[in-house]
């Protein structure tokens, strides 16, 4: 084990004044020597100035080498690899966003994608503590008469799915008390666990998407509103490499065509950004 003081790459990063990507890239190439402990990079700080004093005496192996921009597509030759510590988790329990990590996955094939299926409010919460990247949602408030906005604003509202919020919203304006609705408590943790119930007959009615009614037998659907289904990420995750690679991935055309391909989407927003 390597004696001395330690740094992440991050902190590399801001003492030569270059990005954390371009830090791995000098970890890759072998100009900067690193070690791991489990899952992380470390950089002793002996190794730091040893590295600046070769800068100093051979320009060609600048720090200042530039990296593609963050939003050029990637290719064989400027592929930078990010090690492991920098998953990227996407929240949301719609199988568009499985197609999503697929494109991701291909694109990045060193960066662990993961996936939780989580409702809307729980996903946004998970996002505000820094425990996933991107979130899909589809959050109606009935004041604004808009989707998403108003709850990625205020993220400290009560936890739930977007069906949860659409249905409460409904029932205010209409002024019905959720205690008069038999079965309001019983809840169902999936759009597919809900279809399933009232196939079985446990219930008569839920809320859910009109995708996963067509997948389950012997129920109908009946069309309550159109939703928009938004992907919410930091803003200071922007301009990172892999979101601008998920940003373009939602752009493509071959992406748009499968989802279009799955029925019941409109994709003529599909990625625009949304503030």
């Amino acid at each position: 084990m390597p004696n001395g003081t330690s740094c992440t790459p991050e902190e590399v990063a801001k003492k030569l004044k270059i990005s954390k990507y371009t830090v791995y890239e000098l970890i890759k190439r072998g100009e900067l020597a690193a070690y791991r402990v489990g899952r992380k990079v470390r950089v002793e700080e002996t190794d730091i100035e040893s590295y600046k004093q070769r800068s100093k005496s051979s320009p060609l192996h600048s720090a200042a080498t530039p990296l593609p921009a963050a939003n050029s597509p990637p290719t064989s030759a400027s592929f930078v690899e990010v090690p492991l510590e920098d998953d990227l988790v996407i929240c949301g329990q719609d199988i568009i966003l499985d197609i999503l990590t697929r494109y991701l996955v291909k694109q990045f094939s060193n960066i662990k994608f993961l996936r939780n299926y989580v409702g809307s409010i729980d996903g946004l919460t998970a996002l505000y503590r820094g425990q996933a990247n991107a979130v899909a949602v589809h959050l109606w408030d009935s004041d604004a008469d808009d989707y998403n906005l108003p709850y990625v604003r205020f993220i400290n509202r009560e936890r739930g799915s977007g069906a949860r919020v659409l249905l409460d919203e409904k029932l205010r304006i209409e002024s019905i008390p959720h205690h008069l609705i038999n079965g309001y408590y019983d809840e169902g943790m999936s759009h597919m666990a809900i279809a399933s119930k009232v196939a079985r007959g446990e219930a008569d009615v839920g809320l859910g998407i009109e995708k996963t009614a067509l997948q389950v037998p012997n129920i109908d659907f009946i069309p309550l509103q159109k939703e928009r289904y938004d992907l919410v990420i930091r803003q200071e995750d922007l301009n990172k490499r892999h979101f601008q690679a998920l940003l373009g991935i939602l752009r493509s055309h071959a992406y748009q065509c499968e989802v279009e391909g799955l029925g019941g989407y409109d994709i003529s927003q599909m990625g625009e950004i949304v503030q």
